[in-house]
């Protein structure tokens, strides 16, 4: 007894189900991805605030700087960076200068705790001149080290660096966070420069070139997700909102509008 050929029409409604499933199931593959993605940048960021912590215990609870950069620092030396020393062409990034380095175990390189997996190698140009990689977060030193903080420390050294004693909102401000330069082509960034700026005389004004990259993708069209670590030695993610996009093509801006909740939480008191 021969079997019964499949129709045409029952093998169109094969493929049509077929088609269906994939449909369903390539959304939940990806939103699996990238919840993989945001557990590993949460876990990368988990590390990084534990080192921050361990820093501020060997240093009389003094929070660690963004840089030392100034002659008064350095002399005639490389700029040394949270992460390490700035690099050139004939002298390599040093992470061993670093001021998180000791605490961490870990070394700079692709796919490292101090970079995004939603933002790798090859992805950004790197800071320095060596064309090694550093680091894809960035650190607040606008608040926690004012003085000691290269582009700004001119203009705000005049605020205290901060011991994590002195830190109000602990559960709020950010300590590190994705952040990237949003240029042509992009940079990756080692300071989380806040909503707005403040200049002697003028007060705080809106800053154009925020830092904070809302880079890991949401189901929602438009958000995106910015990882983020608090003072209180939290891992946290925030979903960006339209209004606080400052360049959408490349999803970043900052957590807010205004300075206080996240970044310069004493900024009322600025004078």
């Amino acid at each position: 007894m021969s079997r019964r050929a499949f129709s045409v029409i029952e093998l169109l409604v094969v493929l049509g189900v077929v088609m269906l499933l994939i449909g369903l199931l390539i959304p939940a593959l990806r939103s699996a991805r990238e919840a993989a993605r945001i557990a590993s940048c949460l876990s990368n960021q988990h590390q990084l605030i534990i080192a921050w912590s361990l820093y501020a215990n060997d240093y009389q609870d003094r929070a660690m700087p963004l840089a030392y950069w100034s002659e008064a620092d350095i002399g005639g030396g490389p700029q040394v960076f949270w992460w390490g020393t700035h690099g050139t062409p004939s002298s390599p990034v040093d992470l061993s200068r670093g001021f998180i380095g000791p605490y961490l175990g870990a070394e700079l390189a692709r796919k490292s705790v101090f970079e995004c997996v939603s933002q790798p190698w090859g992805s950004y140009r790197p800071q320095g001149a060596s064309n090694e990689p550093t680091s894809t977060y960035g650190y607040n030193g606008y608040y926690l080290s004012p003085a000691k903080t290269p582009g700004w420390g001119a203009t705000i050294g005049f605020r205290p660096w901060r011991r994590l004693s002195d830190i109000v909102r602990t559960p709020d401000l950010f300590v590190f966070a994705d952040t990237l330069l949003p240029m042509q082509p992009a940079r990756n960034c080692a300071l989380l420069d806040p909503p707005q700026l403040y200049s002697p005389g003028e007060g705080w004004t809106d800053n154009s070139t925020p830092t904070t990259a809302f880079r890991h993708h949401t189901r929602k069209a438009g958000q995106g997700t910015a990882v983020t670590s608090r003072a209180d030695g939290s891992a946290q993610q925030v979903v960006s909102r339209p209004e606080w996009i400052v360049v959408p093509g490349f999803n970043v801006g900052s957590a807010g509008q205004t300075n206080t909740t996240h970044y310069v939480p004493d900024a009322d008191e600025w004078r």
